[in-house]
């Protein structure tokens, strides 16, 4: 992943240093296990960890010269390992283990650890798309169905239904953690030939994973579904940011992208406050899904195990990582500092609708008036195709239907209008998306130490 979307944190976990350390943990693990369950000198176990290499930039140069040899990395890690630990305890480094014991375990810590960065990130989402629903939980606002004016809402509610979506995304990345939370250490294809099932155990146990059957390799779908899990967050966020950006367009302009000092939304145009957030948010969605279906491509492999998934897996489990907690993060940076503009969205409401936003509630007092439906539908859509044309209203062009209030008699047409074109009673049940806030659990704040998962 390039630089400008790996946000420090989550990127430390899948440098080439934390990778080769992982590595030599479970084999210093492993060779522990060995040494309690009397299978190796417990002196050979102890001078394995005493003197175990430091994984720094001078023995990441010695494995890739090793691997220009063997073409094989995890066998140049073992080679320069078991040269620096020195004999006889380096001999006993890797002893009955094959090299996705090591790789598949030591992955398997990597992406809990991610995962565990992904939902305190997604709660930080959470947090701020609560607080903001919260905030706008009456601002009235236009409701669009493909684009085109539909009924009224509050910016609240729609937030309130991104902050739910989230909240999904969460248990699906808590969902996610528990599936790859998994280790094994049972050597060549998986029958434990070579190594005691219990130095998998304890190995496990260790790294707070928990041993599970497996042929050669972990299965694949346990990785799909991590995968899953960072593309439906990203997919998430991609929703949100379209919405923001096309509440920002300049015809509509209720909500804007905060805009720092300094900052320039075009080289040419100085008046250009462009919602470059939102469309990096949107491109990020589409690397996640491309990534996902190579995710889904690796969990069918040859027999006991080919490595066509490794290859695919060194691209894309540390992107997506990368990825989805960019996404979140800038996500919540967006929502935190969002400008809603509530002046325009009531006038955009109340005056540039042309009121037509109530043309339901009209036909509906028009069929309670006694009117077929289909009679009722033609009268308010020829009145609202009237009030396009004329710039005057659907109001006004329903109280200049000359046939309009015989046909309500006896009640009064004003009377039947006002309560049709009363915004307070069209959004009466709005907040009831802001309301169901208050039932996610474990909101950041809430003092809930066990809210993203504990670290192995």
């Amino acid at each position: 992943m390039i630089e400008r979307y790996s946000l420090p944190e989550m990127a430390a976990l899948f440098s080439d240093e934390a990778r080769l350390r992982g590595w030599l943990e479970v084999e210093i693990l492993a060779a522990g296990a060995l040494a309690k369950l009397g299978a190796l000198d417990p002196a050979h176990a102890a001078a394995i960890r005493r003197r175990a290499p430091v994984v720094d930039a001078d023995f990441l140069a010695a494995v890739a010269a090793r691997e220009a040899v063997t073409d094989h990395d995890v066998a140049a890690f073992v080679d320069v390992a078991q040269e620096r630990i020195g004999p006889p305890a380096g001999s006993y480094l890797h002893y009955g283990l094959t090299s996705s014991d090591v790789v598949d375990t030591a992955t398997s810590v990597v992406l809990v650890r991610a995962a565990d960065l992904l939902i305190e990130a997604a709660g930080a989402l959470l947090a701020a798309l609560v607080r903001r629903a919260r905030e706008h939980a009456v601002t009235p606002m236009l409701g669009r169905t493909h684009g085109i004016h539909a009924e009224p809402t509050t910016f609240g509610a729609k937030l309130a239904l991104f902050a739910l979506q989230v909240e999904r995304d969460r248990e699906r990345l808590r969902r996610a953690r528990r599936a790859v939370a998994v280790g094994k250490l049972s050597g060549a294809v998986g029958t434990y030939s070579n190594v005691d099932p219990r130095v998998e155990e304890l190995v496990c146990a260790d790294l707070g994973l928990a041993a599970v059957p497996a042929s050669q390799v972990i299965a694949r779908d346990r990785h799909a579904e991590y995968l899953y899990a960072c593309t439906s967050v990203g997919t998430t966020v991609e929703a949100l940011a379209l919405e923001i950006r096309l509440l920002q367009q300049s015809e509509i302009g209720e909500t804007e992208e905060p805009f720092g000092a300094g900052q320039k939304g075009s080289s040419a145009m100085p008046h250009k406050r462009n919602p470059i957030t939102s469309e990096r948010l949107t491109g990020i969605a589409r690397l996640l899904r491309g990534n996902l279906v190579a995710g889904f491509e690796d969990v069918a492999l040859w027999h006991e195990r080919d490595i066509s998934h490794s290859s695919v897996e060194r691209v894309v489990l540390p992107d997506s990582s990368l990825l989805a907690y960019y996404a979140l993060r800038r996500a919540a940076r967006l929502v935190d500092g969002l400008v809603v503009h509530s002046a325009r969205m009531r006038e955009n409401l109340v005056t540039n609708s042309l009121g037509l936003v109530f043309s339901q509630p009209v036909l509906l007092a028009l069929v309670a008036g006694g009117l077929s439906r289909d009679s009722a539908y033609r009268v308010v859509q020829q009145a609202a195709r009237a009030a396009v044309e004329s710039r005057t209203g659907l109001r006004a062009a329903l109280e200049a239907d000359g046939e309009l209030a015989g046909l309500l008699a006896p009640r009064p047409l004003e009377e039947v209008l006002d309560r049709a074109f009363d915004l307070d009673r069209s959004l009466r049940h709005a907040g009831r998306a802001v309301e169901a806030l208050d039932a996610i659990a474990d909101l950041p704040g809430s003092g809930d130490p066990t809210a993203a998962g504990s670290e192995p």
